[in-house]
């Protein structure tokens, strides 16, 4: 089964893979549907986050590199509804990302990877990253 990913520096010896901190783990994103891959990673954009390329890749290849980097892949199905904060960073990155403009010097034993940083909020914080990503989304309209 194919999945999409975002990349970073796609082909090249610099390749990375958007990851998210969720309660203390490397979590991969693997979205069923493309669009959703492709919002994500307009939202990542629109926070000045580097663009990332959105990449068909077999899952079961994705659940293999994540468990050899002691990752945690997690699925994105098509019509997916968070139920917990951490859930919903599956739908929009937090409003704070970790600087990885030299992410290949700054974590060498992660060098497959682009980590995202800001997962665990509170509920109050939680509550204002959702309206932060509602006005942008509604900006996009």
């Amino acid at each position: 089964m194919l999945v999409h990913v975002l990349l970073y520096d796609a082909g090249q010896d610099s390749e990375g893979i958007h990851s998210l901190e969720l309660s203390g783990q490397t979590v991969v994103l693997m979205f069923e549907n493309r669009d959703d891959a492709d919002r994500y990673a307009g939202l990542l954009e629109a926070q000045d986050f580097p663009t990332p390329t959105v990449e068909a890749l077999d899952r079961e290849e994705i659940e293999l590199f994540c468990r050899e980097a002691g990752y945690e892949a997690r699925f994105v199905s098509d019509g997916f509804v968070p139920k917990t904060d951490d859930e919903r960073m599956m739908l929009a990155p937090p409003s704070a990302n970790r600087d990885v403009t030299n992410w290949q010097e700054q974590e060498p034993e992660q060098d497959q990877s682009q980590v995202q940083g800001g997962a665990s909020k509170d509920s109050e914080s939680a509550d204002q990253d959702l309206d932060d990503v509602r006005r942008r989304l509604e900006g996009l309209l």
